[in-house]
Formats: structure tokens, sequence, C-alpha cells
């Protein structure tokens, strides 16, 4: 450990909440140097729906490698992206009548937001986004400026200007907003609204505590985003790639987004990769315009391809997720009941599930027993009140049961050195 403390940057985090040294993993598990073995509910931040190590995707990239194929070749036509647009072309997008033109902007999901941004402002000539309360979208400055957390806000330095921010679904005490104020704004000459450019938004916030926007609310917004020619840009990044049961986490309500940027989990096994998918008519920029060094990394387009031939060539996996998530939304009920003193809810959608505590502190003391205890799960919102499970859409039911077990201990020991005890005095 001494190693990180003298060499490696201050900003690291993860590591502070989990302060061991892993080396492999498999599965939902995970392994450090003592050969204690973790269950990960944490998946990469979402990064890992297929699980560490997914065999029928890591199989395809040794194969890749063994073979001396190409790894870095900037925008240059490669096989691998070929394979992978026709596959993503046939497997995602004709399946659910989609037509969009593909762009990768770099290795990360930040890079695909400030595409996204970027193209919004050109298409239209305007420079205003509407963001959300609680939405998170990246750490560059353009991602952080539609991002509402206020410590991450406060690291940028500069202004981060351009952006009107706007309540999300249920945020004025738990009501779903109608829309009026934002579209009096927008029709008020007074309002000093400049008329956006377009409206970014996630259909599940994760890193703001998994708030989930109802069907209805993103239809609503979609329909005003057309009656005042704005764009809608849907945040894919960590509830795509079946996050919340479809592919894309939009489906349910039956939206077509302008614009939709996904990273995360679309190479497959945690290779950077991300894209920002655009309608036909929006791809305005010119050769060159918008570029980066590694926003084609070959390796990940063979595994992105395998992932997509394994898992969505039909409707099984889909099928199997939403059934793991309905089972898991009734095992915590079942935990909120048993631990009344702790004042416990849940919320989420598919297997983006939090439990949300009354007293944030609780929160944060449930993770380290968590961790003590050999499950990785981290927490979210505003306030780190919302113990987040994000678990490979791979874990099993066994496993599933496990980590709850695990939960329940956690949950058990907070309360008893808190809330009992607060109780008695």
């Amino acid at each position: 450990m001494e190693i990180f403390e003298k060499v490696e940057s201050q900003v690291r985090s993860y590591c502070r909440t989990w302060p061991t040294v892993f080396t492999t993993a498999k599965g939902s598990e995970i392994t450090d140097e003592n050969g204690k073995t973790y269950l990960d509910f944490f998946a990469g931040a979402g990064t890992l729906n297929y699980g560490h190590n997914n065999p029928e995707i890591k199989g395809k990239l040794l194969e890749y490698l063994a073979e001396d194929n190409v790894i870095h070749t900037l925008d240059m036509h490669s096989t691998a992206k070929a394979d992978f647009l026709k596959t993503f072309k046939e497997v995602i997008l004709e399946p659910r009548g989609m037509d969009y033109k593909m762009m990768f902007p770099g290795p990360a999901g930040n890079n695909a937001v400030e595409a996204a941004l970027k193209l919004a402002r050109k298409v239209t000539g305007r420079e205003t986004i509407v963001s959300f309360t609680n939405g998170f979208h990246g750490m560059t400055l353009g991602a952080l400026a539609v991002t509402g957390n206020s410590m991450k806000r406060g690291g940028a330095g500069v202004p981060l200007n351009n952006v009107a921010t706007m309540p999300f679904d249920k945020y004025m005490d738990g009501q779903t907003p109608d829309f009026l104020w934002l579209k009096t704004l927008l029709e008020d000459p007074g309002s000093g609204l400049d008329k956006p450019a377009a409206v970014i938004v996630e259909t599940v916030q994760g890193e703001g505590g998994i708030n989930v926007a109802s069907a209805e609310w993103l239809r609503g917004l979609q329909e005003l985003c057309r009656e005042h020619e704005m764009l809608l840009i849907i945040d894919d990044i960590q509830m795509g790639c079946g996050r919340t049961g479809s592919f894309f986490s939009f489906e349910e309500a039956g939206i077509k987004p302008d614009i939709i940027t996904l990273s995360k989990s679309l190479s497959g096994i945690g290779m950077p990769l991300a894209v920002t998918l655009c309608r036909p008519e929006l791809d305005v920029f010119e050769p060159g315009e918008h570029n980066g060094t590694f926003r084609g990394f070959a390796p990940a387009f063979i595994t992105a391809t395998a992932a997509l031939d394994a898992y969505w060539r039909d409707n099984t996996f889909a099928k199997s997720i939403t059934a793991h998530a309905s089972w898991l939304d009734e095992q915590l009920h079942k935990i909120i009941d048993d631990f009344p003193e702790l004042k416990l809810s849940t919320r989420g959608r598919g297997l983006a599930r939090g439990l949300v505590f009354d007293n944030p502190d609780l929160a944060g003391e449930t993770t380290t027993e968590l961790f003590e205890r050999g499950l990785l799960m981290e927490t979210a919102g505003a306030e780190d009140e919302v113990v987040k499970f994000l678990p490979p859409l791979t874990t099993t039911i066994d496993e599933f049961e496990k980590g709850l077990g695990i939960l329940r201990e956690a949950l058990s020991a907070v309360s008893t050195k808190h809330v009992k005890v607060l109780a008695k005095v």
C-alpha cells in the first residue's frame, strides 16, 4: 500500500472506501492479494454488466490479440470496427426501428457527452443546455457544467456557464412536474432564458441517487423539446446496455432521442469504448472537427461485438434481467420491513436499485460494514444517502441471496451500534 501513498495523487477515491489491493476477478466476484474474495455489487460503476472476465467475451479478445491484429488505428477503417458497426446495426438498431449515425468521440463517457453537447450547439446555433437537478454527466468542463453535484462542480476552477438547471421528475416533494414552469420560461420573452440548443437527461440518475424518471415524464419532456425545437439527448452511459432490462433505458417510455450517449458496459468487458449516436440529419461535423487519439480502440470493438452476439440476439437475457429485478425489489422491501428503526426506503428500475437511508451517515457506515464482510457497494445521492445496487447483470440468484445476507448482517450491525443505543437514551 505504501507505493500508492508515495506516488499516486490524493484525488483517488474508491480505494479509500475499499482499502485493499485487488488482483483477480471472475463473474460477480473479485479477489484481493490476501486471498479474500468479495461479491461485487458495484461492477465498475456499471461498466461490468456481463461480469468480470466474461469467458465468452474474453475468449474472442484473446483470439484477436494472438493473431497480431491491429490494436490502435485512430479512426482508420479496420475489420474490428466494421464487424462492430454491422453487429450493432443488425442486433440493436434495426430490430428497434432506429436509424442513427455513430460517432467515436474518445474512450470514456465524458467524451461522448462532450461530443453530444458540441454537436447540439453546432446544429442549432444556440448555446444553452437544459440539465436537471442531481444529474451527473462527467468531469470534463462541458459535462461538468450539466452536472448537479456541487462538490464536483467546485473542482472546475472556472465558471460553468450556458446551462439552465430544471427539476428532475419527483424532485419537488415527490411530485411529477408537468413542465409548465419550463414551458412558461421558453415562451416568455422576459424570462431571461435563452432558447436552448438541447436538453440532456438520464432516465435513471445513478450517481444522483437512483432517481427514476417516469415514462410519462420522459414523453412530456420529448414533446416539449419537439414543440420548442430543442434536441433531446439521452445520457445512457450508466443505465444503457441492459441495466434497466431493455438495451436502452428509454425504450419503456417509447421516446426517440435525437442524440444518445453510450459507454461503460458497451465494450462488454471493461475496456474503454464510447459512442455518440445521432439522427442522420444531425451528422454535421466536418471531417476532423471533433477528434482524439483514442476514439476507436480495436480490442474494445471485438469485445463489444462479442457481448452483442452473446446477449442481445434475442430477448432471453432481457427477460432474465427483468425477472431478477422483480425478485430483488421484493427482497429489498422485506429488508425495509425488518429494519424499521433505520427508516429505509427503496427505489430503482431493473438492476439499478437504491436502498435509501433517512440518515445519510448510516448509509456510509453500512457500506463500510459491507466491505468488511465481503461485499462491494457504494453510496450515491446528493448527501450519499443511498446504498446503490449495480451488480453484474449475470449475477445468479444464489449470489444475490448471499449478498442480501451480508446486507442484513451489515444493517444489523449499524442498527445495534446507533439506532437501538439511541432509543434507550
